[in-house]
């Protein structure tokens, strides 16, 4: 009778409350704090080989880049991660390494989540690599020392939620398009201290890229973690990578991990079920990724979001809308593609196939790409896209997190509206008083052609 989840957490708990863990993650804006703790109190890393350190959050993504970084300070932060992780022996991927890239990005790429592990890493979107069949959760910088020096935490078990996607997506509705679906439907607390397993056709279906995104905007559902349990597309996607088992131990590898799924009497604490049939391309309005509406609806009333009408008011008056308007249609300043949530191979095909041989609008300003990491970056330009985006008007960028989030860095402007494949639309996240839209690649890239929220199929 157990589920997915249980089973994880009964092999890692080393009694009530403490949970061992397999994999530590670490990055610039929040890791030097924890090594810094760490090495004044005169601990060690329990066990360095399984803890990573990644420069990623405030490093500049423009081409050419060291560690100069528009973030006041953030040079500072740099240098002292990298000088920590290396007086540790901890694996660094740096700014200029081949590897570098974000953290939920390249954790995949190169093996360092498996199924059936623990990782936790300081950062929300931890729960990304829960795609893996593995057990995957942010935490604070407190939490990281304690988990470095002893290779354990002390956790609340969180309940378990099951969320079954009968039915196939359809052709142009994406894993983001599903995440926002959720989320505007059940609100972005409905998965709170959940860890959510997403299961049913709709989620096998879907190639890992797609799963590590819903994963990814499981966070913006409030929930704790999120799994999706390994299949022979797990194992193949896995297989070869830098950290992956190899040989004799791969085969004992898969013949444990065939066996991570939640049994058929499995009980949850709660379960929701989605048709994929009725799910459809999403965007944004408001300030929360709770504020959205499918692509050609129009923004809401407060009755129609389920929202307070204060909050619905705040929102509003942050965008600049009024309930009735048309998304369709919005004139646009800027667009983003990137992010733990988009920023993937497919995430790049997919948006260059709707760019080829088009021109963003004239007039409209910053549009950037920012691939996830410097191996996608490589991959995107054996294929020639990054031909595409730079012919279409985009910058090319260098792999980090980016416009993703504002940290006293580059960001957009005040009051400018910007479509974005990112995962958060809070007030001021791409820069103090930006309008951000979040929605999936592609109809950023059909927005920037058509210089207005715009659909694919609008450009023919």
């Amino acid at each position: 009778m157990a589920s997915l989840f249980e089973t994880l957490w009964q092999a890692h708990e080393i009694r009530p409350g403490l949970v061992a863990i397999d994999r530590i993650m670490l990055h610039e804006r929040t890791g030097a704090a924890a090594l810094r703790s760490l090495a004044a109190a005169g601990r060690t890393v329990a066990t360095p080989a399984h803890v990573f350190v990644v420069m990623d959050h405030i490093v500049d993504t423009r081409p050419g880049r060291d560690d100069q970084t528009l973030m006041p300070g953030g040079q500072a932060f740099i240098a002292e991660t990298r000088a920590a992780a290396k007086a540790f022996g901890l694996t660094l991927f740096d700014v200029t390494d081949a590897e570098q890239g974000i953290t939920h990005v390249i954790s995949p790429e190169l093996g360092i989540v498996l199924p059936g592990l623990t990782l936790v890493a300081p950062d929300s979107h931890t729960g990304t690599q829960g795609a893996f069949g593995a057990l995957a959760w942010g935490i604070g910088s407190s939490e990281a020392e304690h988990a470095l020096a002893t290779g354990t935490l002390r956790v609340a078990k969180p309940g378990a939620m099951r969320v079954t996607v009968s039915g196939r997506l359809r052709p142009g509705v994406t894993a983001k398009d599903l995440a926002l679906h959720l989320i505007a439907t059940h609100g972005a607390r409905g998965g709170e201290g959940m860890a959510v397993e997403f299961a049913g056709e709709g989620v096998t279906a879907l190639d890992m890229e797609g799963r590590m995104t819903l994963c990814n905007m499981a966070t913006e559902f409030g929930a704790f973690s999120a799994l999706v349990a390994p299949d022979e597309v797990t194992f193949a996607w896995l297989e070869g990578r830098r950290f992956a088992p190899r040989g004799e131990l791969w085969g004992q590898a898969l013949a444990a991990w065939r066996g991570l799924r939640s049994s058929a009497d499995a009980v949850f604490d709660r379960e929701i079920a989605v048709d994929a049939a009725l799910v459809a391309p999403m965007i944004s309005w408001g300030t929360s990724p709770q504020h959205s509406v499918p692509l050609t609806g129009r923004v809401p009333t407060a009755a129609e979001a389920g929202l307070a009408p204060e909050t619905h008011a705040r929102a509003l008056a942050y965008m600049g809308l009024e309930p009735g308007r048309p998304l369709l249609g919005l004139p646009i300043d800027g667009a983003f593609i990137g992010s733990c949530t988009n920023s993937r191979l497919s995430d790049l095909r997919r948006a260059a196939a709707v760019l080829r041989g088009r021109r963003i609008a004239p007039g409209l300003g910053k549009a950037l790409v920012v691939p996830g990491s410097q191996r996608v970056k490589r991959e995107a330009e054996a294929e020639r896209l990054d031909r595409v985006f730079r012919d279409a008007g985009f910058e090319w960028r260098e792999s980090g997190c980016s416009l993703c989030f504002f940290a006293g860095g580059e960001s957009f402007g005040a009051g400018e509206r910007v479509v974005s494949s990112t995962n958060r639309n809070f007030e001021s996240r791409q820069g103090p008083g930006t309008r951000t839209h979040i929605t999936s690649p592609e109809v950023v890239a059909a927005s920037a052609v058509a210089g207005r929220i715009a659909a694919p199929w609008e450009l023919g």
